[in-house]
């Protein structure tokens, strides 16, 4: 969907990751319009949650652009029994061998 020139996703809080990332997602001013958005960190535990080749990119993306506090995404991927698959991903597509 997109809102003015902005690509939005909007996702249903189904699952207890994405009932977490509505419930602390940030309050900001968009052009005098207030809105929530998640956390970088919870965007990241959402793809790696969900797993298709599209979430891989975005979660390289966001690596590379080093925007998540790391030690706030280990705790949401622990919390959330996701540390085994961000590992697989590391693996994958971080790992520079």
């Amino acid at each position: 969907m997109v809102i003015g020139n902005w690509p939005v996703q909007l996702l249903p809080a189904e699952t207890p990751l994405l009932r977490e990332a509505v419930e602390q997602a940030r309050a900001v001013d968009y052009e005098g319009v207030p809105a929530r958005v998640m956390t970088a960190e919870h965007l990241m535990a959402i793809a790696a949650q969900t797993g298709r080749a599209k979430d891989h990119a975005r979660l390289v993306a966001f690596v590379e652009a080093g925007v998540a506090d790391r030690a706030r995404l280990d705790d949401i991927l622990a919390r959330h029994g996701l540390k085994t698959v961000w590992q697989r991903f590391e693996s994958r597509y971080l790992d520079p061998r």
